[in-house]
């Protein structure tokens, strides 16, 4: 878990690639990414749930069980904890670090749009550092996410989750420079934001940025790109080149069961 934690340095970020499935995570760790995370999104879809409804526990620990046999770091999106109180994030949590994971994101946006109590979110934070206190915890804030709070709400956040024991705070939805440069020197922890469109790492790790995560975005495009493919083959075109070759990916395979 050093390793991972020793990853985040202001100015040269840790670029986290997003997986969502066995595959996904295997083709990108034999790309070369020192450390992949999960992203809600893709694993909640990819089991016909929501995201953000804290229904995925179950199969987040189950993917996870997988994805600790890949050499590979993994950090976790586990939503807001996927609902119970310190006692039951905790266990997630330690459930998690048994199964390999590294690193967990933790956020304090509901899915009605609103923000956790601070005094809530404080109260995760320490129990999950009392119980893994080698689990790298991002604290993710959606104050930018859901438009639910400015500049002085986010610091008053990043500040308080950091002191609680965050190993590093997550503001997505972060993109504006001056506010960047805000959240870091003015918070005791890595700063992670979200790539979000017109943002590029050179610019970020400019600006001090410590982690830059790619979210749902691989998830999406490939599935914009099934779904492209698809399209272009019924109306004649000939089928695309340039994919993975078939014995290629089924060799992932062999990657999950180490």
């Amino acid at each position: 878990m050093n390793d991972f934690r020793a990853l985040h340095v202001p100015g040269d970020p840790l670029v986290l690639p997003n997986a969502w499935d066995v595959a996904s995570a295997a083709a990108l760790a034999r790309a070369g990414f020192a450390a992949i995370g999960t992203t809600s999104l893709g694993v909640a879809a990819a089991h016909g749930l929501p995201d953000g409804r804290g229904e995925g526990r179950t199969e987040t620990i189950a993917l996870m069980r997988r994805l600790g046999r890949l050499p590979v770091l993994v950090t976790v999106d586990v939503e807001g904890g996927f609902g119970g109180g310190p006692a039951a994030v905790a266990d997630l949590a330690a459930d998690l670090a048994e199964a390999g994971a590294v690193g967990i994101n933790l956020e304090d946006g509901h899915a009605d749009g609103t923000l956790a109590p601070v005094a809530d979110q404080v109260a995760l934070i320490e129990a999950v550092k009392a119980r893994v206190p080698g689990l790298f915890v991002n604290a993710r804030t959606d104050t930018r996410w859901l438009d639910a709070g400015d500049l002085d709400e986010t610091l008053a956040r990043t500040r308080a989750y950091a002191a609680a024991g965050a190993d590093g705070v997550f503001v997505p939805g972060l993109a504006d420079e001056d506010d960047i440069r805000a959240v870091v020197s003015g918070v005791d922890a890595p700063l992670n934001v979200l790539l979000l469109p017109g943002l590029t790492v050179p610019a970020l790790a400019k600006l001090g940025v410590a982690r830059i995560s790619t979210g749902s975005m691989l998830f999406r495009t490939a599935l914009g790109a099934a779904v492209a493919a698809a399209r272009a083959v019924a109306a004649g075109e000939p089928a695309p080149t340039g994919i993975p070759p078939y014995a290629e990916v089924n060799a992932l395979a062999s990657d999950g069961r180490n």
